[in-house]
């Protein structure tokens, strides 16, 4: 905990300290506080870099993905001598000579059911770095059992959203957006494609959300939806309110949330040793297929068309899916078990291709 500014300190944060609405007092709220960034990607890439630069003494970095080329466009705080390691190492390298005052919480795993809770409630508030509903609205029911506010940023080829919820009592995720988009309808980066400038505008904002909460200064975009379109550089603010019908989310519905399975590659292929025989689905594009294919895979369906396919999924067998990372095919296994697949019997292969490749057969390609 920061009881006074040092020198260098005073010097580091010096435009800081000019500005009346910041100050000292200001500057030490910063460097005595925490905030968990959930993606080292294109939206966490910016907000992680501008959240060290200001002082935010603790920042905890939390991705289970490794730098590829492919994500040098638009995540800026990896570079091309990253490629390989992990998002969060990468990250924590870049922070550290950015700004020795800050601590790094290093998490190379992925948020779920099991360990939101424990891991958000270290934290003051929350910024949103993903690219699924599935994460979205784990922190969002996390942070709103918690009673902790979370800056909320998406992207989709030239168009950006931010929103900051959970603050002051202010709605939540559930509020703007009841329910998830069937898979075909929420295309990720890789599928959509995305200007590589536009997770730094949303980013930066989200970054600028986050700072504004912790000094307490400016409006907030509480109840608030800012809409981004680069191509035309216009914003717009929508407004919303909280649904007061809506159940809210409490601790014990989340530790007792059970939809879908996550089995890492060691587990499946030590399983399938012992003579378990799944259903294996890869949720892929059949460009990728080519690339690299798992030994054994039963089906490819792109996880944008399964629900107009699902009848080529059984329901009588124990279905596991696995894409790239580990992304799709949650959004897929969740979807599977909303649409009645016995939840028992419907596993996502955790990390997908590129955990395969760490953990079990270093010959498979992580692309």
């Amino acid at each position: 905990m920061a009881n006074g500014l040092s020198s260098e300190q005073s010097d580091r944060y010096a435009r800081h300290l000019a500005l009346p609405d910041v100050g000292e007092e200001g500057q030490l709220s910063l460097l005595n506080s925490s905030v968990l960034v959930v993606g080292a990607g294109g939206l966490g890439s910016p907000a992680i870099l501008y959240l060290a630069a200001a002082g935010v003494g603790r920042i905890g970095v939390m991705d289970f993905d490794t730098v590829s080329l492919s994500n040098l466009q638009r995540q800026v705080i990896h570079s091309s001598g990253s490629i390989g390691d992990s998002k969060v190492g990468s990250a924590a390298k870049r922070i550290h000579g950015l700004n020795p005052d800050v601590e790094v919480i290093e998490i190379e795993e992925k948020l779920t059911n099991e360990n939101s809770i424990g891991i958000i409630e270290n934290f003051d508030l929350v910024l949103d770095g993903t690219d699924n509903f599935e994460t979205r609205y784990l922190i969002g029911d996390t942070c709103e059992a918690l009673g902790k506010p979370w800056v909320f940023g998406s992207i989709h080829r030239f168009d950006g959203q931010v929103s900051s919820f959970n603050y002051d009592n202010g709605p939540n995720y559930r509020d703007l957006f009841p329910e998830a988009p069937p898979p075909e309808l929420a295309p990720n980066c890789a599928e959509a494609g995305v200007l590589g400038v536009l997770p730094g505008i949303v980013g930066t904002i989200q970054a600028t959300e986050a700072i504004k909460m912790i000094l307490g200064v400016g409006e907030i975009l509480s109840g608030k939806l800012l809409t981004i379109d680069a191509r035309n550089m216009e914003m717009r603010t929508l407004s919303f309110k909280a649904n007061s019908s809506r159940k809210r989310a409490c601790l014990a519905d989340i530790e007792q949330l059970s939809s879908f399975s996550e089995i890492s590659p060691l587990e499946f292929v030590n399983r399938t040793k012992e003579g378990w025989n799944p259903f294996l689905l890869d949720v892929r594009r059949s460009d990728e297929e080519e690339i690299v294919k798992l030994e054994g895979t039963d089906l490819r369906i792109q996880h944008m068309h399964v629900p107009s396919r699902m009848d080529e999924i059984p329901k009588d067998e124990e279905v596991v899916i696995y894409c790239r990372v580990g992304g799709r095919s949650a959004a897929v296994a969740r979807f599977l078990v909303e649409s009645g697949w016995p939840s028992h019997s419907v596993y996502n292969l955790s990390g997908g291709i590129h955990e395969w490749s760490d953990t079990v057969d270093s010959s498979i390609i992580k692309y």
